[in-house]
């Protein structure tokens, strides 16, 4: 069947489901299926230029950037470097760095890296509107972070020898944390920095995220992008939201029996099953922290006012 993505196909054959008491779970909450299409690129980034999101999440951490960028700043010290942008989105955020290291004279390159080509489009466009401010624009602009190893050496040429890299939007909480902290931490040096932005869990602000990401149309119009590209109808799947082993979960409930063919290979979906497509960790403050130094030898915490994000500095 030609409308049917093979990567994702296998992705659920390989995984399986689990059980929830009588509900089957199928689990293929990974963003490298997010990001598969110039569509799906695109309609997150719709999503993040709501203004539920600007309200909800987008403060919260520009506000902490805001406030501290100048303590952030200062322990990048004056030295030429390559501003690495992690997951870089629609550039923004990195523009807004991009600004004040220029206005320090701090001599930086910009290096976009996601797994989207549309996102590194985007995000180029966005710095492009900066004077003078050179970007890499090179093939491993386009890369996931497990090849981080090999992208980031390259990168250290003539006076930049040094990186700053950034890890915002809560991306550190999409993957397993372990798995991401070493691998960023394996492509960095001595003297590096890295930035994150990522939320906490705080269970007073529970209700009012699940609340706010169940009631944006958005959210829905973009995770249901991944079902469609197997063969599912809208009309087969309900959207919804919940808050529970310190994450938030993005899942869809069938609603009736679905049969799903690719190669002459078949799954069997049931009504009632639940697929998970999106995960958000949220860490407690202390063991956030803790996690942190375990991989980087100094670590400073800037948490919001309502306990609910926080922004790291992280020096190798």
């Amino acid at each position: 069947m030609s409308q049917v993505n093979d990567l994702i196909f296998k992705e659920i054959m390989r995984r399986g489901y689990s059980l929830d008491g009588k509900t089957r779970v199928w689990n293929i909450a990974d963003s490298k299926l997010w990001y598969l299409t110039p569509e799906q690129a695109q309609a997150y980034l719709d999503l993040v230029s709501t203004e539920a999101y600007k309200k909800k999440v987008g403060p919260k951490e520009l506000g902490l950037i805001q406030d501290n960028v100048s303590d952030v700043l200062k322990q990048v010290g004056s030295t030429a470097l390559n501003l690495v942008d992690l997951g870089c989105g629609n550039g923004k955020k990195a523009a807004f760095f991009l600004e004040e290291m220029q206005k320090l004279n701090m001599k930086v390159r910009y290096c976009p890296i996601d797994i989207s080509s549309h996102m590194v489009k985007k995000a180029i466009e966005e710095v492009s509107a900066l004077k003078d401010t050179e970007i890499i624009k090179v093939h491993w602009n386009i890369s996931d972070f497990e090849n981080l190893q090999n992208v980031v050496p390259l990168l250290r040429k003539d006076e930049f020898k040094t990186n700053f890299f950034l890890l915002l939007g809560n991306t550190l909480g999409n993957f397993e944390m372990h798995e991401l902290l070493y691998s960023i931490r394996n492509a960095m040096r001595d003297g590096d920095i890295l930035l994150v932005g990522n939320g906490l869990n705080n269970h007073r602000m529970d209700e009012d995220i699940v609340k706010s990401c169940r009631e944006n149309p958005l959210r829905d119009i973009f995770f249901s992008m991944i079902l469609k590209q197997i063969g599912f109808k809208k009309e087969q799947i309900q959207y919804n939201v919940r808050f529970c082993n310190d994450r938030l979960e993005t899942y869809y409930t069938i609603l009736k029996d679905v049969k799903i063919s690719f190669q002459e290979k078949h799954i069997y979906f049931s009504a009632g099953d639940q697929i998970i497509l999106g995960i958000a960790y949220h860490y407690k403050h202390d063991e956030y922290l803790g996690y942190l130094k375990l991989y980087f030898g100094e670590v400073e915490l800037f948490v919001s006012k309502d306990k609910s994000y926080s922004l790291a500095i992280c020096k190798k």
